[in-house]
C-alpha cells in the first residue's frame, strides 16, 4: 500500500447526478429510510448505483493507475475493478441495528478501488509467523466487505463527525501507510510478508506478524500489547495483504531486485579494478570499457528505480528496497 492524492479536481459529476425529480441519489435513499412504512412491513434494501458510474471508475484508474488502494495488485488483470466504500454504505460487520454509512455511498473521498480478494470475503490461505520467522499458512476468512473496525464511537446518522470513530483501516488518500506497515529486509529476506509497524522509533528488532484471527478486535489487542501499529496489523489482516499469491507475487520482486543489485555491486567493482590498472597503462580501450561499464550500472538504476513508481505494481515493497539499499550503500 502507498500513499494517494485525490488531487484537486471536483468529485465526478456522476455521484450527483440528477434523475427526473432533481433529486440525487442521496436524496431518495434519504427519503426511503425516512418513509413511515405500514405495519408489518419490512423495509427494502436500497440499491446504491451512484458509485458505480463510468466516470469514478476513470478518475480512480487515473490517480491509482488500475492498482487496487489496498494491496497494489493491477485488479484489471483477473476482474473488473470493485468500488470499494472504505466507510460501508449499508451495513457495518458486528453492528445489526447500524444502517450503514449511507450518507456516504456517494461521498467522492470515501470511495476506493479495489480487487476482488481485498473487497470480497473469501478464504485465503494467510501466514502464521514462528519465533524464527519460519513462514506457515492457514486457511482464515479476510476481505474487507462490511467490515469496519473502530476504537471509539461509531458515527450513527447522516452529520455525525465520523473522523472522530478512530478507524482502525488505513485509507491511503488520508493516511501514510508508511507510518504503519513495513517489510522485512535484512539478512536477504525475501519473505514479501508485510507487518505493522513497531511504534518505538528506530526500532530494529525482528517484526511483529499481526494476529491470524478473524476478530479485528483481537488483532488490535494483540498488536497493542506487542507494541506495534494498530492499524497496520488490522488493516494486514482485515484486507488479507499477507494472503499466499500477494506475498509470493512481492517476494518474485524482491528477488528481481536482489538479482539487479548483485549485478550493479559487481559491475562497480569490475570498473574501479580497470579504472586503477588503467591509470598506469592509459590506454583508450580501458577507459572506453569503463565509460561502458557505468552506463550500465546507470541502466541498471534506472530499471530497478522502475519497481518503485506509483504505476508500477506493488511499488511500496519496491521502494523500502530501495532506501534499504541506498542505507547500505552509505555504511559500506
Amino acid at each position: 500500500m502507498r500513499a494517494v492524492s485525490r488531487g484537486s479536481k471536483p468529485a465526478p459529476a456522476g455521484l450527483n447526478k440528477l434523475d427526473k425529480n432533481k433529486k440525487t441519489e442521496i436524496d431518495r435513499v434519504r427519503a426511503h429510510l425516512n418513509a413511515v412504512l405500514p405495519p408489518d412491513t419490512e423495509r427494502t434494501t436500497f440499491k446504491f448505483l451512484a458509485y458505480k458510474a463510468s466516470d469514478v471508475k476513470l478518475r480512480l484508474e487515473q490517480i491509482f493507475y488500475k492498482k487496487c488502494a489496498y494491496c497494489e495488485s493491477f485488479y484489471g488483470a483477473q476482474a473488473p475493478v470493485d468500488v470499494e466504500h472504505y466507510r460501508p454504505k449499508g451495513r457495518v460487520e458486528g453492528d445489526p441495528d447500524h444502517q450503514g454509512y449511507w450518507w456516504l455511498a456517494s461521498e467522492w473521498t470515501n470511495l476506493l478501488p479495489s480487487c476482488l480478494d481485498c473487497n470480497r470475503r473469501r478464504k485465503q490461505m494467510s501466514p502464521v509467523i514462528s519465533g524464527n520467522l519460519e513462514v506457515l499458512y492457514k486457511h482464515t476468512q479476510t476481505g474487507k466487505k462490511d467490515c469496519f473496525p473502530i476504537e471509539g464511537d461509531r458515527a450513527l446518522t447522516e452529520g455525525s463527525e465520523v473522523l472522530n470513530e478512530g478507524a482502525l483501516l488505513l485509507d491511503p488518500t488520508r493516511d501514510n501507510p508508511n507510518d504503519h506497515l513495513v517489510y522485512w529486509l535484512k539478512d536477504d529476506c525475501a519473505a514479501g510478508l508485510v507487518f505493522p509497524a513497531a511504534l518505538a522509533t528506530g526500532s530494529t528488532i525482528s517484526p511483529v506478524a499481526p494476529l491470524v484471527h478473524t476478530d479485528p478486535t483481537l488483532v488490535a489487542q494483540h498488536a497493542e500489547t506487542e507494541g506495534v501499529s494498530i492499524k497496520g496489523a488490522v488493516s494486514i489482516q482485515v484486507y488479507g495483504l499477507n494472503r499466499v499469491h500477494l506475498v509470493q507475487e512481492r517476494a518474485k520482486i524482491l528477488q528481481q531486485l536482489r538479482f539487479l543489485e548483485s549485478v550493479l555491486i559487481k559491475i562497480g567493482t569490475v570498473s574501479q579494478e580497470l579504472e586503477g590498472l588503467n591509470e598506469d597503462l592509459n590506454r583508450a580501450e580501458l577507459a572506453d570499457a569503463v565509460k561502458s561499464l557505468d552506463a550500465l550500472q546507470t541502466k541498471i538504476l534506472e530499471q530497478m528505480r522502475h519497481f518503485s513508481l506509483p504505476q508500477a505494481p506493488h511499488s511500496a515493497i519496491a521502494t523500502a528496497f530501495l532506501e534499504d539499499f541506498k542505507s547500505r550503500l552509505s555504511i559500506a
